[in-house]
């Protein structure tokens, strides 16, 4: 049986169940399989023609053993999740007319619009079998920089054996973001919105991990997580890859190059352990705004923590690229000794270099570029302008990225990832394009119907944030759950 261990080498291994409802590892590091399946040309052959759904029962079937999640359970819980997805490819990917070999992977077409869904939606669904089958209710917390928060408050709604806590900076997401939320009326719901977070959702980082370290705390409210810490989001998240290189090549077995717009790491932590596994990528890019904060890594071997600077693409507006410590314990021999001692140095020293050994093994087939917010902008007018499609400020991005680096990345076709639906940001859209009325193609409905909605919400100053946090979250239990 498949056996999930801490990156950070504390406690004992555990199997696939208990690494998804914990979150964290019990000394907490991140959870990690002890060994990463291996696919072949043969196996990818194979899968090619699947639908979005048939390909992932594959690929989380290597991750999954029939006697934790049966083959029925498993159809069952993917069917669920993505149902209440709007395009029936669930990703569809758009060819860019005007760039040659290049396309667009639509990660958007989820209820809350944005690439969150695509992983939430298993992973909360899962969550829930387990729940159900153990009779036992679980609290998640999550801090959210823009999109997580809103995925993971709709498919947490309604659900009984579930309460969700949910985060956010208010003034650093937009308007239309905090009301996917807010306007949720499920008594299972609790957006809370903290003011003066000066490093964003960094900030909240930071409170949720001394409520992880605050045991009777945990264990009374069952507290686990579904940010991209948990295993289920990463390991999910590993199917786009696998699909969206099986759509676009016409041959399995050619390479193509990703750029992926990057905050936290998560996503393209995926990336990076679906290539370990054997998907022919020949390079990941790593797309950052002007926080950079994995550029630096990527292209000096330095993790560090600068100031923050907030941009028109909000959701990646991240300084500590949590996930990155899970992939590198892969890229070095799965050391976890390694991995402990850098992370204790950085939250020491606020900055960690990695010696040239260590660079040129995690560095390998990844590179890295920023963006500014005016390259940023100019990219989406350039593409509605020569095409009449329009991308989301993440999005592009991503494209300004694997721009900057054309002459690196070679002949091979380039997948760029859409992230966020662009009416999630309709004032980066006007500035964009230069105008004060939005196109129909920055429109939704989800977005235009939660604007007629009353808000239920909490506020909180961040000074007060954690000692309010456990009051207001043992009150509810008490409460609803009784004493």
């Amino acid at each position: 049986m498949m056996q999930f261990v801490s990156n950070t080498g504390g406690g004992k291994p555990v199997d696939f169940e208990t690494a998804i409802l914990d979150g964290f590892a019990i000394d907490g590091g991140l959870y990690v399989p002890e060994t990463l399946p291996n696919i072949t040309t043969k196996q990818l052959k194979k899968w090619k023609g699947l639908s979005y759904i048939e390909l992932a029962f594959e690929v989380l079937s290597l991750f999954i053993e029939r006697s934790v999640v049966s083959e029925l359970d498993l159809k069952n819980i993917l069917l669920t999740a993505y149902a209440p997805f709007e395009n029936k490819e669930i990703i569809p990917i758009y060819p860019l007319q005007s760039k040659k070999k290049t396309y667009i992977m639509e990660l958007f077409h989820g209820p809350t619009l944005s690439f969150k869904d695509v992983g939430l939606a298993f992973l909360v669904n899962l969550v829930n079998f387990f729940l159900e089958r153990k009779k036992k209710h679980l609290t998640i917390i999550v801090a959210t920089s823009g999109d997580t928060g809103p995925a993971a408050a709709y498919y947490a709604a309604g659900k009984s054996n579930l309460d969700a806590w949910v985060l956010y900076p208010k003034g650093w997401i937009t308007e239309e973001q905090e009301r996917q939320m807010t306007t949720l009326q499920h008594a299972n719901i609790h957006p809370v919105g903290v003011s003066n977070c000066k490093e964003g959702s960094d900030d909240l980082d930071v409170i949720i991990a001394k409520l992880y370290a605050n045991q009777s705390f945990k264990e009374k409210l069952n507290l686990s997580s579904v940010n991209s810490i948990n295993w289920g989001r990463v390991m999910m998240q590993t199917v786009h890859y696998f699909y969206g290189y099986l759509q676009v090549v016409d041959t399995v077995g050619e390479q193509i190059n990703m750029s992926v717009p990057s905050g936290a790491f998560g996503n393209l932590c995926a990336g990076g352990l679906a290539r370990e596994m054997g998907l022919p990528i020949k390079y990941l890019i790593a797309a950052n705004n002007k926080n950079a904060c994995l550029h630096r890594i990527f292209s000096e071997g330095r993790f560090s923590k600068e100031e923050i600077v907030e941009t028109v693409s909000s959701a990646i507006d991240i300084l500590i690229p949590s996930n990155f410590w899970r992939f590198l314990y892969f890229r070095i021999g799965r050391d976890a000794e390694k991995i402990k001692k850098w992370i204790n140095e950085f939250e020491s020293t606020g900055q960690v270099t990695f010696d040239k050994e260590t660079f040129n093994l995690y560095s390998k087939g990844f590179l890295s570029n920023s963006a500014s917010d005016q390259e940023t902008l100019e990219v989406i007018n350039e593409i509605y302008k020569n095409e009449n499609y329009l991308l989301d400020p993440h999005g592009a991005v991503s494209l300004v990225a694997a721009d900057k680096l054309k002459n690196t990345l070679g002949n091979e076709k380039l997948i760029c990832f859409a992230t966020a639906h662009p009416s999630k940001f309709p004032e980066v859209v006007k500035q964009a394009l230069h105008t004060a009325v939005l196109p129909k193609a920055a429109k939704h409905s989800n977005i235009e119907n939660a604007k007629q909605l009353c808000e239920k919400v909490y506020l909180c100053d961040y000074k007060y944030l954690e000692k309010a946090l456990i009051h207001a979250m043992e009150t509810n239990w008490d409460l609803t759950k009784g004493k």
